[in-house]
């Protein structure tokens, strides 16, 4: 990579929104501000799961601090379109996918070769995210269409754990999450695929749209399969779905609780 690919507008992806148009910083402005969901929820994330963290799976954080990587070079590449910022990105969505799977993925859905090891299957899908990254300088323009596929494999795997789970909230939870991505994917497609059409209505803001709804259904996709693990992996600790401020409300901020003796001799 050489010193061009930091300049404004070297990489070959430019979204709908008009360049420019509010503030002669920002290429995108409304692409930009609609990354601060990243920015601001995973630190509370972090709070929620501080148990979870000290308890069962310390990594659970490094999902939440990636998942505010991913805020910080979105935003960093909507406001320049430079090369660097579409891979930066990019790759930093790859990485998290990769990690959550890596840590949190039900050792039954392991294929064979890895022989129920998580060792084993971390570091293939290190193998495979490190070859992933080098391919990515490849050819830039079709990495977003590429990154895309990801949501096959995740949603496969979450409708066979929600045709297991016996916690009615969990499931509900589960379809709230792949409803929202379905609606995130359409506005990723008409945004990218369809940008005439909605110029001519004046809203060429749906790549804006997809920031918000995807983080909306990344972290409770990240929440589940934190559940998914613990339920089989730490089943002593019997791991409860609730939600932040009222646990009777269902649409506010997910997250698992751990409820096992340990914890509490432990803080003794």
């Amino acid at each position: 990579m050489t010193w061009e690919h930091l300049e404004r507008g070297s990489s070959p992806v430019d979204w709908c929104e008009g360049n420019y148009l509010v503030s002669p910083d920002i290429a995108e402005f409304v692409n930009t501000v609609s990354n601060v969901l990243f920015l601001l929820g995973p630190p509370f994330l972090i709070y929620l799961f501080k148990d979870y963290g000290r308890f069962i799976q310390p990594a659970i954080h490094l999902i939440w601090v990636l998942l505010i990587v991913v805020g910080l070079s979105s935003a960093y590449f909507h406001a320049t379109l430079s090369l660097l910022g579409q891979l930066l990105d990019e790759l930093t969505i790859l990485w998290v996918f990769m990690a959550t799977l890596s840590l949190f993925c039900p050792r039954r859905h392991f294929p064979r070769i890895f022989k129920r090891s998580r060792k084993r299957f971390c570091l293939s899908m290190t193998i495979f995210s490190i070859v992933a990254t080098a391919l990515s300088f490849c050819h830039p323009a079709i990495n977003a269409f590429a990154l895309m596929f990801l949501a096959i494999p995740a949603t496969y795997l979450l409708y066979k754990e929600l045709k297991i789970v016996q916690d009615e909230r969990v499931y509900r939870l589960g379809v709230r999450n792949t409803t929202i991505l379905i609606v995130a994917i359409v506005c990723w497609i008409n945004d990218r695929m369809f940008c005439d059409a909605w110029s001519s209505m004046n809203f060429p803001y749906l790549h804006g749209f997809w920031h918000i709804l995807i983080f909306i259904s990344a972290y409770p996709a990240c929440v589940l399969f934190a559940y998914f693990f613990v339920n089989d992996e730490r089943p002593e600790s019997r791991p409860t779905l609730k939600y932040w401020p009222r646990n009777d409300f269902e649409l506010g901020i997910p997250y698992v609780s751990i409820n096992y003796e340990k914890k509490f001799d432990d803080a003794i």
